[in-house]
């Protein structure tokens, strides 16, 4: 069973920065797509960036361009999230998502992902 397990949330301020990671397991890591996925409070979860597995591709939702940056270490299966600038309404739980190569890439939608981690908060005051 693939395990995902996200670290790195917190409180911090407006115009703040956070790093999170996403350490992956029982999983071939370079065969993944890699994403990552927040869900607000009364909100459905949404889309935040993704990486390809060999980290020739990246794509970002519109409202996290040049603010977010995500990376991956196919040598150490781990996956990260730079989040600078932040501002109250990127408040959310992150969860870290992957999905194998197929044929076709994996879309925003997270019924396009096949495992997930636990999530992590991010709860930025202003």
């Amino acid at each position: 069973q693939v395990q995902l397990v996200e670290s790195g949330g917190g409180l911090v301020q407006a115009g703040g920065s956070l790093r999170l990671s996403c350490a992956a397991s029982r999983l071939t890591f370079d065969n993944y797509y890699m994403a990552w996925f927040r869900q607000a409070p009364g909100k459905e979860r949404a889309f935040v960036a993704h990486i390809s597995p060999n980290v020739d591709s990246t794509i970002y939702e519109d409202s996290v361009k040049g603010r977010f940056t995500i990376s991956r270490d196919n040598a150490k299966n781990t996956m990260s999230l730079e989040m600078i600038t932040l501002k109250p309404g990127d408040t959310a739980v992150y969860y870290c998502a992957a999905s194998p190569k197929r044929f076709w890439e994996p879309t925003t939608s997270p019924n396009s992902w096949d495992y997930w981690g636990r999530g992590t908060q991010v709860t930025v005051s202003s």
